[in-house]
């Protein structure tokens, strides 16, 4: 594929994704994959990767779906694209020392990359579809990479009070926005959203399922707490203090079992066809 990076739309996402928040990602991709990698299997399984697909892994971030769906596409091959080049480093990184060999990653904005039409047979995202800044710009040029045929599954956030983060998130101050807002991580958290968006772009055979997964935190509530007031949407709305990480630390206290502070975490996993 082509130098994609020199055109960017999503510029305030961007400069977060290559800032703080992308580097926070980078430095600390293990504690991320044990948030998120409770819902791995969803999405794979999903998705139905076969031994021959090409796959487009979109805001692939450390590249852990990448690398994983590379496996299961053996003949085939996996593309990460993410705006943040802290990240995309990690993801070399990482797929060079586990010698996936199958696997490229690039810099750039999903919404607008210049993907090859047809390239693909199937696009996954792991939590990284909810940024853009013009969804239906976005899911369209997805569309487009995809083969007549081509099936597309990823993961979004459900709504909050539907899992323990909401728990967490509730022993903080209040905001006049929600500290992760609607526009962001929670904008394909309505399912009937989804529906309008995607069908939108010119996919059919929607389908929006509910499914929950174990997200671990921490080793301890302490640890849960200063990993959590770090996190990108927490540092922005509350800064950085002492006071902070105790608010957070307390409220994870409540899911420390079994060595490890664990949510219980909700997402839609949406399935659907090019």
């Amino acid at each position: 594929m082509g130098d994609g990076k020199a055109e960017i739309v999503n510029v305030g996402q961007y400069e977060a994704w290559n800032g703080y928040e992308g580097r926070h990602w980078a430095d600390h991709s293990d504690r991320y994959d044990a948030v998120n990698g409770g819902f791995n299997e969803f999405l794979l399984d999903g998705a139905a990767i076969g031994p021959h697909d090409r796959v487009l892994d979109i805001g692939c971030g450390n590249g852990q779906i990448t690398r994983l769906v590379a496996g299961r596409a053996r003949l085939g091959g996996a593309t990460g694209v993410d705006l943040s080049e802290p990240m995309l480093a990690r993801a070399r990184s990482l797929a060079e020392e586990e010698g996936v060999r199958n696997v490229t990653f690039e810099q750039g904005d999903a919404q607008v990359y210049p993907f090859p039409d047809g390239g693909f047979d199937v696009a996954v995202s792991r939590f990284g579809v909810m940024f853009f800044a013009d969804p239906a710009a976005a899911f369209g040029n997805i569309r487009r990479a995809l083969r007549a045929g081509g099936r597309l599954a990823f993961l979004s956030m459900a709504p909050l009070g539907e899992g323990d983060l909401g728990t967490v998130l509730a022993a903080l101050p209040p905001r006049e926005e929600a500290p992760i807002g609607h526009h962001g991580p929670l904008s394909l958290s309505d399912p009937d959203r989804v529906h309008e968006v995607l069908e939108g772009a010119g996919f059919d055979g929607v389908n929006c399922r509910k499914v929950e997964g174990e997200q671990i935190e921490g080793l301890d509530a302490r640890d849960a707490g200063e990993f959590f007031a770090g996190w990108g949407p927490i540092r922005y709305n509350y800064g950085e203090s002492e006071e902070l990480v105790d608010t957070i630390t307390e409220a994870m206290r409540p899911f420390e079992r079994d060595g490890a502070v664990r949510l219980r975490g909700t997402a839609w996993l949406v399935t659907a066809r090019a």
